[in-house]
């Protein structure tokens, strides 16, 4: 479905001009519902083992428009005191200044920039992330889910998304050599996110 890409312009409408209802009746406003969202990463720890978190608060909304795919958006606010790896200690050396300096950054977020149509479901948008104040661009594969109404009426749309970066890119570079050689916690990050957003009313 066209839903973010200018590319797609042909493909949301029929051989007489008009558009597809289908992608048309997507277009509005949509809030993310953290309850049946995620947001989460991996880390490989000590050389051998990965290590999977995620955050619990979050904000965010989506703007699709399946009539000018190029108009779609999408902005995300992340708590990072909400940081949860199932260790309260490692929670905790994560928030501190080693890592995420969850006091005086409170806030991570991400603003999209740009989308494209990869071919069928799959999507690529890119934006700005910022973590420690710093921004640099985030490009996250996207494959949507699709959309429907919920027993309580309520309108979602779903994805499923990932995307790599080095932490070191935001200044994220705190680490501790192994005896046996290499780190203790790798810069490459794999970012994860499961997406269920709410029309607007």
């Amino acid at each position: 479905m066209g839903i973010f890409s200018s590319k797609d312009t042909e493909a949301v409408t029929t051989t007489s001009g008009a558009v597809r209802p289908e992608l048309a009746a997507l277009t509005g406003d949509y809030t993310i519902d953290p309850a049946h969202s995620t947001i989460g990463f991996v880390a490989r720890h000590a050389m051998v083992t990965n290590v999977k978190g995620g955050f619990q608060d979050f904000t965010g909304t989506l703007r699709l428009d399946g009539t000018d795919p190029s108009q779609s958006s999408a902005s995300l606010d992340v708590v990072m005191d909400s940081i949860e790896t199932g260790n309260a200690d490692r929670d905790g050396h994560l928030k501190s200044a080693d890592f995420f300096k969850a006091d005086e950054f409170p806030t991570m977020t991400f603003r999209s920039t740009k989308a494209e149509s990869l071919g069928g479901d799959d999507y690529r948008i890119t934006g700005d992330l910022t973590i420690l104040g710093t921004t640099r661009p985030l490009a996250i594969e996207l494959e949507f889910n699709g959309a429907a109404k919920d027993p309580f009426g309520n309108e979602r749309v779903g994805f499923e998304g990932k995307a790599e970066i080095l932490r070191s890119d935001w200044g994220l570079t705190w680490n501790a050599a192994l005896e046996t050689g290499g780190v203790l916690v790798s810069d490459k990050i794999k970012l994860n996110f499961d997406i269920s957003a709410i029309r607007n009313a």
